[in-house]
């Protein structure tokens, strides 16, 4: 079922390229464009899509209040925020709101599509760039997290010793071909890792673990 996507950005330029790279997968079909948040909201109104990608600094209404708004509704779509920015409370605004992924605007086109079809399978996305910003942040703001240093160590010891590598190198943000390369292996095996890791730890992704490696203080 192909999904039906909103971009939603004010500059007509970058609209126009993200059509034109989504054009390309036959599994996505942008139907609608809006010049800001509010235009967005109003939109998705009268005519719903399955998931909007969503810029942060917009006029009449950004991307934060606009992602607020919608996921406030009884059946939310899903939201990819699409940003050249990368600061630590945008990253931390954005998720706190209920976006489902958070990439920059320079991120690969081909990595882009895949977050899309990531986060509409179910599973969040965050460009490796912002993760260990995001972990920074809500390490810094949890009073308790010097508490839960033997709770996280517990946790990681069901992980093997190379599944201990995989999850070290998430907490730094790496990608999944960075982490290849850093331990000589095959992406395919990264992927076979962290699955591995998602289940034995019961976390549904990245930010999770990486907060799991700094209580521990691992990373």
């Amino acid at each position: 079922m192909t999904a039906r996507i909103m971009i939603v950005d004010d500059d007509p330029l970058v609209r126009s390229g993200l059509r034109l790279l989504l054009g390309g997968d036959a599994d996505l079909d942008v139907v609608a464009e809006a010049g800001n948040g509010q235009e967005a909201v109003d939109r998705y109104a009268t005519d719903p899509v399955d998931m909007l990608l969503m810029d942060l600094r917009m006029p009449v209404m950004d991307g934060i209040a606009a992602t607020t708004a919608l996921k406030a509704l009884d059946v939310p779509p899903a939201v990819i925020v699409l940003t050249t920015f990368d600061a630590d409370d945008y990253v931390v605004r954005a998720l706190a709101v209920g976006a489902d992924g958070f990439l920059l605007k320079d991120t690969p086109p081909h990595d882009i599509v895949a977050a899309i079809k990531n986060v509409l399978g179910g599973q969040p996305a965050l460009s490796p760039s912002v993760t260990a910003a995001l972990i920074k942040q809500v390490v810094a703001g949890d009073a308790g997290a010097a508490g839960r240093t033997t709770d996280a160590h517990a946790a990681l010891a069901v992980l093997t010793g190379r599944e201990r590598d995989v999850a070290i190198c998430l907490a730094t943000g790496a990608s999944n071909a960075e982490i290849a390369a850093q331990l000589y292996m095959s992406v395919a095996t990264v992927k076979a890792h962290i699955s591995h890791i998602f289940t034995k730890l019961g976390t549904s992704n990245r930010v999770q673990v990486a907060i799991l490696l700094h209580d521990a203080g691992l990373a």
